[in-house]
């Protein structure tokens, strides 16, 4: 009988852990969803507020500076939250507000010959 309580105990806390872990994938989706829920919002307002030339620009830049965009997207959704901006920005527009953002660090340029 010994090994039966003790084979039933295993048991026991075998499912116990299977439960624990079907629950934590279940929160890791649901925080998942809702990331992905924000990222969808936050593109939604970017298209709003963005020209395609602009929204391309970024997402170049993204690939090289993504604390950068970071920062630019994140101070665009905010004005556009607080009724600050009222038309589409351009890619000129786009490229004035970064360089202020970014200073007076040289620009480098590799270009193709």
């Amino acid at each position: 009988m010994d090994n039966d309580d003790e084979l039933n105990n295993i048991r026991k806390r075998k499912l116990e852990e299977m439960q624990r872990n079907a629950q934590q994938g279940e929160m890791g989706d649901e925080n998942r969803k809702q990331i992905e829920q924000e990222e969808a919002r936050r593109q939604q307002i970017l298209r709003q507020i963005l020209s395609t030339e602009a929204r391309e620009r970024l997402s170049t830049l993204k690939l090289v500076r993504p604390d950068l965009v970071s920062n630019v997207e994140n101070q665009l959704i905010q004005l556009a939250g607080m009724g600050r901006i009222n038309r589409v920005i351009g890619d000129e527009e786009l490229k004035g507000i970064l360089s202020r953002l970014i200073g007076s660090k040289r620009e480098t340029r590799i270009e193709r010959r």
